[in-house]
């Protein structure tokens, strides 16, 4: 096809429904998909395709004859050009919609499962600022607008701290309020840049690989803890101080204030030493009197409240007597593990990050947990027939896996295990249904539950029941 003929508009297209990554789902006249960003269910309006494949268009919304009736005005100014909440413009009860039929539409038509009345998605009771963890970039060429990029003139200031534009990365979009994260986040941030400016700290250029400023992380917690992380691309030691200083003197709520020195090209902090400036070099998370320590590297939910809930449906779902044997497949840092402890006789969790499980056993030991067992492995090669013999046949498991699901000998394993119970909980229903299809010979399921984690995005938890046929 020609690059002239790839490129079309379509007039007065009905948008019909949303679909998976955020994308909304409209019909061309010759009857193929057009998938858009920027549109809502419902709305009419001109398509401008800028993709040609053999099945779908990929295009956008350049005009709008109609607004769809499921619209709601975006709270954050920087909708639309951020990229981190795509479903803004969309009222949340229709946001819960579209995630509950995208859940059920790839178990039934992905993994061909027969499924039982479906128990309606779980919303989230914040629909704003329920995020505890955020990561702000900074740069020195910060994103123009288009208005900024006509007009020819000069514009000053180019200094951001904010987020990469979608599908640049060396684009950051000068954030000024963020919805996601609860206050103090956004005073932290606007005082860092401000004083950063001020005080002549270079901030980071990503494609140059030059100046002191280069990232920002901001955790926040249901106890109270704030802690902030200062990634510097080279050490200059009274800069360094200067700005540390004023976090710690401006912010004394914040309860560990940490720093980086990262000189190589990308900027993960996962294989740099994290240096404790002032306060913990950890945090603290509660849920029913457990306690969790969270340091920079550690994975936690990002939503607190709702995954509590989330946890509090899967140890429902695994309807445990304090006689069973519960696998905690890829446990993380063991929080569910430690969450469903109480009710079982013993829980193994296994996972492949050495950090993680070395905070699992410390958080074991901190919650005074003593029928948990946390062992270390690349799933697929650790969950083998040697590890069953020597820790048990498990009555039930649970696992967690990564968005990429499980890998298909540890599917294999479970069905070899054959387990009364399986409880899978999911970030990707696309690979759970995957899974569940591989199973689906030996296991029923029996219930299933979506759990709305990230309000104003199209992500979505799913926890599915499976039991013996």
């Amino acid at each position: 096809m020609s690059r002239k003929k790839r490129k079309q508009i379509f007039t007065n297209v009905e948008v019909v429904d949303a679909g998976a990554k955020g994308k909304t789902v409209a019909k061309a006249p010759d009857g193929k998909v057009i998938f858009l960003p920027n549109a809502v269910p419902g709305d009419v309006v001109d398509v401008q395709t800028f993709k040609a494949r053999k099945a779908y268009y990929e295009g956008k919304a350049t005009v709008f004859h109609k607004l769809s009736d499921k619209r709601t005005e975006p709270a954050c100014e920087h909708f639309g050009v951020c990229g981190g909440c795509k479903w803004q413009d969309m009222a949340y009860e229709h946001q819960l919609y579209y995630k509950q039929k995208e859940v059920t539409n790839n178990l039934t038509r992905l993994g061909h499962i027969e499924l039982p009345e479906v128990t309606p998605i779980l919303g989230s009771a914040k629909q704003y600022f329920y995020r505890n963890k955020m990561e702000f970039s900074f740069s020195d060429s910060r994103w123009l607008t288009l208005e900024e990029v006509q007009s020819g003139e000069d514009v000053g200031d180019r200094n951001a701290l904010g987020f990469h534009i979608p599908g640049m990365w060396d684009k950051i979009l000068d954030v000024k309020t963020c919805h996601l994260q609860q206050d103090p986040s956004n005073d932290i941030r606007n005082s860092v840049k401000n004083f950063a400016i001020e005080n002549g700290l270079d901030f980071f250029n990503t494609r140059n690989q030059t100046g002191l400023l280069r990232t920002m992380m901001i955790r926040t917690s249901t106890t109270g803890d704030i802690m902030v992380l200062i990634q510097f691309f080279k050490e200059d030691k009274n800069q360094r101080e200067l700005l540390l200083d004023f976090i710690a003197d401006k912010f004394p709520a914040v309860t560990s204030l940490l720093y980086v020195i990262n000189g190589k090209a990308n900027d993960t902090i996962y294989d740099q030493e994290v240096i404790c400036y002032k306060g913990d070099d950890h945090i603290f998370e509660e849920m029913e009197g457990l306690k969790f320590k969270i340091n920079a590297k550690s994975f936690y939910q990002t939503n607190s409240e709702q995954a509590f809930e989330l946890y509090k449906i899967t140890r429902d779902f695994a309807d445990l007597t304090g006689d069973e044997l519960v696998y905690d497949l890829y446990t993380g840092t063991g929080t569910i593990a430690q969450f469903v402890s109480r009710k079982a006789k013993k829980v193994v969790g296994v996972e492949a990050v050495p950090d993680a499980i070395l905070a699992a056993k410390e958080n074991a030991e901190r919650n005074n947990i003593t029928n948990c067992e946390f062992f270390v492995g690349d799933m697929k090669n650790v969950f083998n027939q040697e590890f069953i013999d020597t820790h048990g046949v498990p009555d039930i498991i649970i696992t967690d896996p990564p968005r990429d699901g499980m890998h298909k000998d540890v599917v294999q394993q479970i069905l070899n295990i054959s387990p009364k119970r399986v409880v899978y909980v999911s970030c990707n229903s696309a690979t759970q249904a995957r899974d569940l299809a591989l199973m689906n010979d030996m296991f029923k399921v029996i219930k299933t539950q979506a759990v709305d984690m990230f309000p104003q995005t199209f992500h979505v938890e799913n926890v599915v029941l499976l039991e013996k046929r």
